[in-house]
């Protein structure tokens, strides 16, 4: 599962929403808008991934 990778892209502000989401956001390697990381596909991170799926755009 280590060969897997999920591409996150922060699509919405953080302004407003719940400071747990945006350390959630941040621990994601997200900073700004429209920025975009490339994770390992892992159970935590994807548990991050749905706590704040409302902010994001996943692909793979």
């Amino acid at each position: 599962m280590a060969d897997k990778t999920i591409k996150v892209t922060l699509v919405k502000s953080v302004i407003g929403t719940k400071q747990d989401h945006r350390a959630t956001v941040r621990g994601l390697g997200l900073k700004k808008l429209n920025s975009s990381a490339q994770l390992e596909d892992t159970p935590a991170v994807r548990g991050m991934i749905r706590k704040v799926a409302y902010l994001l755009k996943c692909e793979g």
